[in-house]
């Protein structure tokens, strides 16, 4: 059961960083693909089916986490509470301003939640990348610090940044999709780009998971027997549910939502 509970977190995590990372890569580029109130529009559009479905994986990868391995996760919140309330708070900010775009009253209003949606995406990447340094470096329990830090949380933001424009190639029209087009070159397939960003980005959690000792940190046997059958029910039905939406959604955006 310890065996495949460390496999259902790992697909949680991986699945967030792989479907997650266009819209948090392609809100921290929101203002260079966008130069224009309707091109960010057109912008936020694109991954507006996704993003809900998409923040419904770090959910179950909390979930999981809290479920299977309490103690580890009780040592995480209190090791890296810095990094992770930046985290969230990045998380809510970038939702606010996604949220309220459409609700305001001009576009002063429109331009500020624009810029929250920016911030909020680069703090989320950011924190994100401090949290993997602290795994990788064997200190899970502690944020990172020093040079590692400092390469560690660019140098994951700007993978976010490059999987989101990777998507935008894909998804945008126009302007916009020029932009990200010239940023992402010619060379191969269209979709190559997302593919190549999606394994460096799914794979990162799983070499940071490494460092954690998770069959230590596993919950009862009685807990996992109770907790993992049903998990391992649901999460084809959320796969399932997440390969519709993006099937569905497939297609190029050529007009704004409700954004």
């Amino acid at each position: 059961m310890e065996t495949l509970a460390v496999v259902l977190l790992a697909c949680c995590v991986t699945g967030w960083f792989v479907l997650a990372g266009t819209d948090i890569g392609s809100g921290m580029l929101l203002p260079w693909l966008g130069r224009g109130d309707a091109e960010r529009r057109l912008v936020l559009a694109s991954f507006a089916p996704f993003f809900l479905g998409n923040e419904v994986w770090l959910v179950a990868t909390a979930g999981v986490l809290v479920g299977c391995f309490p103690a580890l996760e009780g040592e995480l919140l209190s090791g890296q509470a810095p990094v992770l309330v930046a985290l969230l708070a990045g998380w809510i900010v970038r939702d606010a301003g996604l949220w309220s775009r459409g609700r305001g009253p001009g576009p002063r209003w429109r331009a500020a939640c624009d810029a929250a949606v920016t911030v909020g995406s680069w703090a989320v990447a950011l924190s994100w990348g401090l949290l993997l340094a602290a795994l990788l470096t064997g200190r899970p329990y502690e944020p990172a610090a020093g040079p590692v830090a400092v390469v560690a949380a660019p140098a994951v933001a700007a993978l976010f940044a490059a999987h989101g424009l990777g998507f935008a190639s894909l998804r945008l029209t126009g302007a916009p999709y020029q932009r990200a087009r010239r940023l992402v070159g010619r060379a191969g397939r269209p979709w190559h780009p997302l593919a190549l960003t999606a394994v460096l980005l799914g794979g990162l959690p799983l070499w940071a998971g490494t460092a954690l000792p998770l069959a230590e940190r596993a919950a009862s046997a009685g807990t996992l027997a109770l907790l993992v059958p049903a998990l391992a029910v649901v999460t084809p039905l959320l796969v399932a549910v997440q390969a519709w939406v993006w099937y569905a959604f497939r297609g190029r955006v050529t007009g704004p939502s409700y954004l």
